[in-house]
């Protein structure tokens, strides 16, 4: 028996296509993934506090949502590195499928920490959403790295405005079908999971990742053996850039809503100020992308971190005016997704083609480690010093990034 012949590569016009083709899928992924994630997720605190009986208890689900993400994050990748982003994505989505029927099964038997496992397998999902981002690069030359990336992390956009919306219509959905309380909202996450399971397998061909491995060892080849050069000092501090927006961002948004509770700021602007912080993290997000492109990564990283230094300056001077603390958090969105969005390329295109998926599964895990950490720190600095104090201690890891930036600008 004869072995069948690879497929010949595609010429730059098919390429382009299939790049402005896998960008669009990858999209409209996040959106779907967004809207299963934010109406799974802005029930989680109530469901833990209903079954547990204990409002103490009640961030468990969020946590054990983020511990999910760390621990799927590396699997995922390994999975896309040896067969490719369509398995890895789908498999975080069922995964995340899997932990939505655990959920409502613990609700219906009040099963607190079986609830805790099915937010755990959630994660997965949110896993496969970052790894999205990446599977973006995976086509995208030098040029348009930002770009192409930047596009599908504004898609999330959609989601994580519409998610928390579904929860009334999925209340009345759950009634008719007899579903337990508050479970309801959780039959937009089956679909739209497994709209996007359906959606990976089918539309996202050929797969970015494994025609990018193609594409790479033909030029290594053409070229004798030179491939890719592996920049890991750009790598590193790309990932501590990430991960030191993402605790930054964690921290003083998780203690924000506290802080204006105790301000007397009543719920409607406490919900308000978290919205337009969510849009200032996706919103601008291609405008990031293009400046990761024209300027330069490590260039936008700095931007990214002015901004946080803005953000947190605002919120701490004015910490006593809702107003003020409003612009800090859109101030610490845009902060973020400057610094995610070109640190996310700079980390691809830092690293050589058999290292890529690994450090960037990595990234995800530390990210979302360093996330969770941060929110539990957080509490405790806020108890101690306040929401001012909080804001100028998180200062410190912007310095740090700041201060590493020049191992980002080699080139070798």
């Amino acid at each position: 028996m004869t072995a069948t012949a690879p497929s010949p590569l595609p010429d730059a016009e098919r390429l382009r296509a299939i790049r402005g083709r896998t960008i669009w899928v990858l999209s409209l992924g996040q959106v779907l993934g967004g809207l299963a994630f934010g109406a799974t997720v802005s029930l989680g605190a109530v469901l833990a506090a209903q079954i547990s009986g204990s409002d103490a208890l009640s961030g468990w689900a969020t946590a054990s949502v983020t511990l999910g993400t760390a621990l799927t994050a590396v699997p995922l990748a390994a999975l896309a590195r040896r067969r490719g982003r369509r398995p890895a994505l789908a498999t975080g989505m069922l995964v995340a499928l899997v932990g939505v029927g655990i959920v409502v099964t613990a609700v219906g038997i009040d099963a607190f920490w079986l609830l805790i496992a099915g937010f755990l397998l959630i994660g997965a999902g949110q896993a496969a959403n970052l790894q999205s981002r990446f599977a973006a690069a995976d086509l995208a030359t030098d040029v348009s790295r930002g770009r192409d990336l930047s596009i599908v992390v504004w898609a999330t956009t959609v989601g994580a405005v519409l998610g928390p919306n579904l929860v009334g219509p999925g209340e009345v959905i759950g009634r008719v079908l007899g579903m337990p309380e508050l479970t309801g909202p959780y039959v937009f996450t089956v679909v739209t999971q497994g709209l996007g399971v359906v959606l990976y397998l089918v539309a996202l061909r050929p797969d970015p990742l494994l025609l990018a491995q193609r594409i790479t060892a033909h030029h290594a080849s053409a070229a004798r053996g030179v491939a890719h050069p592996d920049r890991p000092g750009a790598a590193r501090f790309a990932m501590l850039a990430i991960a030191g927006a993402h605790g930054v961002m964690v921290s003083v948004m998780a203690m924000t809503p506290v802080h204006l509770l105790h301000a007397g700021a009543d719920l409607e602007i406490i919900g308000l100020t978290i919205s337009l912080h969510i849009a200032g993290m996706f919103a601008l997000s291609p405008v990031f992308g293009y400046a990761a492109d024209r300027f330069g990564r490590v260039t936008t990283i700095i931007i990214g971190q002015v901004l946080l230094v803005a953000a947190l300056v605002t919120a701490a001077v004015g910490q006593h005016s809702t107003g003020a603390v409003t612009v800090g958090l859109i101030l610490l969105g845009l902060g973020w997704s400057a610094t995610t969005v070109s640190g996310a390329a700079l980390l691809t295109e830092a690293s050589a083609e058999d290292r890529r998926t690994g450090r960037q599964g990595r990234n995800d895990l530390v990210m979302s480690l360093v996330g969770a950490l941060g929110a539990v720190v957080a509490g405790l600095v806020l108890a101690g010093i306040g929401y001012g104090g909080l804001a100028l201690c998180a200062l410190a890891v912007v310095a740090v990034v700041v201060l590493l930036a020049p191992f980002g600008a080699r080139r070798r």
